[in-house]
């Protein structure tokens, strides 16, 4: 493990239960006695005893279940993500710790060199994933972290020299950091989410921004300058002296740092320095969005030594992730697309511009979040032939999609059905060919799945039935 703090953490706390307060406290296990005087870990409110706390009092970890009422006395507490600031339960904890922080704070704490952090409420796993992927291309050491399914702290024990941490960082994870300070970091927008947790929009903004807060003069900010609350970013980075790269999809940036597509090539400025790098038709990622993300890892990956020719290379090799605008197939000649991971209205928005206009059949629904959906529902009527709404929300973003299009006059033709499979065979009957059906549902799953990823591998496996039966 690539470390450079040796510090003693005395007797630490950990909350949460699930991967990431697992991987945390097995970390903090391995440091007993050197480091480590003894880890406690609080489940939560509704943790019960079962293979993985039996796991981990095997390894050492004293272990409690069914409460939030931390007691006992503790030099440093480590919260999983998702746990509110101002929960009972980590109230709880920091009146019984000398200090709080998060999970990927401990994680940078305990190997600090090398970081890239990645943020943004759409586009951050497929922006990691490709700033890894033109790394390793570039012939680096790298590895995808946080928020993208491996926690930093589990990584920490295999982590090479000079293997550089890619981190996805979600506002969970930031709103706990104090120290962290990548090498780059990128915001790549901030539209309204997580709200029931942050309670603002300026509290979510905020939480967003401290990726950049203890960046140096020496390292690079990438921020979209797209939106409001990003330009507002961009300009405080500005001010504190901070190399920053303008991210924009939208126009060129006349600053020594961007990133920008010229016509449709995309184009990478650092310190005045320009590298025109291909065309976004070369691209697997379809959409403007995606465009943009293109943008960000390129501009990481050059910033941090890649050559442009293997940064070009690597951003026409990389293919869609799954449940990110994945094509799932052709049946008929009507393409059948699976955007699951769009579980709010802006990253709907923005997978709609990746398909002309006119020719889109659009599933929506899933559990309601009671988002506002006036703007979904202007692009809907915009891009769409077809919308299919299910699920628990499916009716409120009917009705919203409907007084949206008799307003406008637009001709959109708006189904109901009440669940997924159905809304999939009613799409199937209004597609045309050469239209496609995409899954971009503007909501989260737990109404009728267990997550995102089994609502879009349901999805491909009716497609994959279709297929058979045509």
């Amino acid at each position: 493990m690539t470390s450079t703090s040796h510090s003693q953490l005395g007797d630490v706390l950990v909350l949460g239960l699930g991967r990431t307060g697992e991987s945390a406290a097995r970390h903090l296990a391995s440091l007993v006695p050197s480091r480590v005087s003894s880890v406690t870990l609080y489940g939560g409110a509704d943790s019960r005893p079962g293979e993985r706390s039996r796991a981990l009092e095997l390894a050492g970890v004293s272990v409690v279940t069914g409460t939030e009422a931390v007691e006992g006395s503790y030099d440093l507490a480590v919260a999983s993500p998702g746990i509110p600031l101002d929960s009972a339960f980590l109230r709880s904890a920091a009146a019984c710790s000398r200090e709080l922080v998060g999970e990927v704070e401990l994680a940078f704490r305990e190997s600090p060199g090398r970081w890239v952090a990645i943020t943004g409420t759409n586009g951050k796993t497929t922006t990691t994933s490709l700033t890894t992927h033109l790394m390793r291309e570039a012939g680096m050491a790298a590895r995808s972290v946080g928020n993208i399914g491996t926690p930093p702290t589990e990584a920490l024990a295999d982590r090479g020299e000079g293997e550089w941490f890619v981190a996805e960082l979600s506002s969970f994870q930031l709103a706990t950091t104090e120290r962290l300070r990548p090498r780059a970091a990128v915001l790549l927008n901030v539209t309204p989410d997580h709200l029931e947790w942050h309670h603002t929009m300026e509290a979510y903004a905020a939480a967003k921004e401290r990726a950049f807060a203890n960046m140096g003069a020496g390292d690079l900010a990438v921020v979209s300058v797209d939106d409001a609350w990003c330009r507002s970013v961009a300009a405080r980075c500005e001010g504190r002296g901070l190399r920053t790269c303008e991210l924009s999809v939208e126009r060129e940036p006349d600053s020594a740092c961007a990133a920008f597509l010229r016509r449709d090539t995309l184009v990478v400025r650092l310190d005045g320095v320009e590298h025109a790098l291909l065309d976004r038709s070369d691209l697997k990622i379809f959409g403007l969005h995606n465009a943009q993300n293109a943008l960000a890892a390129a501009s990481v990956a050059l910033e941090l030594g890649a050559s442009p020719e293997r940064v070009r290379d690597g951003l026409a090799s990389f293919s869609p992730i799954e449940h990110r605008i994945e094509p799932a197939g052709e049946v008929g000649g009507v393409r059948y697309v699976n955007d699951s991971k769009a579980t709010n209205t802006d990253s709907v928005e923005k997978a709609l511009t990746a398909f002309d206009a006119g020719t889109v059949v659009v599933l929506l629904g899933g559990h309601d979040k009671m988002t506002d959906l006036s703007s979904l529902a202007d692009a809907a009527c915009a891009r769409c032939r077809v919308a299919v709404c299910f699920g628990e929300a499916g009716p409120r973003i009917a009705c919203a999609l409907e007084r949206a299009r008799d307003a406008s006059g637009a001709r959109l033709e708006v189904l109901r059905a009440p669940h997924l499979r159905e809304a999939f065979d009613a799409a199937v009957r209004a597609a045309r060919p050469g239209e496609t059906v995409l899954l971009s549902p503007a909501c989260s799953s737990f109404d009728e799945f267990a997550n995102m990823a089994e609502r879009g591998r349901l999805f491909k496996e009716l497609v994959r039935r279709l297929g058979e039966g045509a």
